[in-house]
């Protein structure tokens, strides 16, 4: 057996590191991807979103379960380049009413994107209603709100929490406690800022079968925090290091039944937006023949923010 799961940051960044397999080759040039989405607004009518996955340097944490790095490259981008690829991706995409920046990363971490492009990439959004972008809350300060300033629509900044598992939340390799997220949502929501966060849906070092509760206790701290939008993420496998802690029994996939747990959690709370993030949903269905109607209830789901009964299928039982 392979050397254990660290203790000490350095080590585990060197354990998590050692594992990966090969990133993309990606032209700073361009966004790698872009889509088109909707999602309810604040008062729960659907809204048009231009999602746009933007090129740009390596996260500075290592957080345990990341496979974002595979989209990134090795330096920071020139300036300039970041407006150039939202440009380039808008072109691609209708209309939308919302924009979402997702970067692999840190939207004010100056190594990924140059602090001197935070006014162009403002100008070119100009028209958007509202503008999403990501951010580690240790970098939640005066930029976000001088970004804020500088929008003509309004600023929505999605955190990671993952989770509020006290032993889970430190071994994540996220460098962040609960009470750090907290002050940065209060900053935020103090400067008038929208808050988004991400919870995961299946945790490595977590007991067999507590997906479902580890999940809503963490979206109920989220609510309490000010969020008013909560993404649910299925924990993926296949980034080296949580392969690793599959082969030695310490992390195992949740089942596609525990993130629409999960989710119909979220939404009976009634406190906020729950959303359950739909995107490669076939790593988590046991059963091919019943996943394209439980991947339309979820995204019904999604849209109305309104539990949606299940469906039995023939073939595995489901219901």
């Amino acid at each position: 057996m392979s050397a254990p799961y660290p203790a000490g940051r350095a080590e585990r960044n060197r354990w998590i590191l050692e594992r990966r397999g090969p990133s993309r080759v990606l032209d700073p040039a361009l966004p790698h991807a872009q889509i088109h989405e909707k999602e309810p607004d604040d008062s729960l009518r659907p809204v048009s979103i231009s999602t746009i996955f933007l090129t740009n340097r390596e996260c500075p944490w290592r957080c345990l379960m990341c496979d974002l790095w595979r989209d990134t490259v090795t330096e920071t981008v020139r300036q300039g380049a970041i407006p150039g690829q939202i440009r380039r991706a808008l072109a691609c995409l209708p209309p939308a009413r919302w924009v979402k920046l997702y970067n692999a990363g840190s939207f004010f971490d100056r190594g990924a994107i140059p602090a001197e492009d935070h006014g162009a990439i403002a100008e070119t959004l100009s028209g958007f209603e509202r503008v999403i972008v990501e951010s580690h809350p240790a970098l939640v300060g005066r930029p976000c709100f001088d970004f804020r300033d500088a929008l003509e629509g309004s600023l929505e900044i999605a955190m990671g929490l993952e989770t509020v598992h006290p032993e889970v939340l430190p071994r994540l390799n996220k460098a962040m406690t609960l009470g750090d997220f907290r002050r940065a949502a209060a900053s935020l929501s103090d400067g008038g800022i929208s808050i988004r966060a991400f919870v995961l849906v299946g945790l490595p070092f977590a007991r067999p079968g507590e997906a479902v509760e580890w999940a809503g206790r963490s979206i109920e701290f989220a609510f309490d925090c000010g969020v008013s939008v909560v993404s649910l993420i299925p924990t993926r496998p296949g980034n080296g290091a949580l392969d690793e802690l599959a082969r030695r029994g310490e992390f195992s996939p949740p089942d596609l039944s525990e993130l629409e747990d999960a989710h119909a959690f979220g939404l009976s709370l009634k406190r906020g937006r729950v959303l359950a993030d739909l995107w490669d949903l076939r790593l988590f269905a046991r059963c091919p023949a019943c996943l394209p109607q439980r991947r339309d209830r979820l995204r019904r789901m999604n849209l109305t923010q309104a539990f949606a009964p299940k469906t039995s299928c023939p073939t595995c039982g489901f219901a």
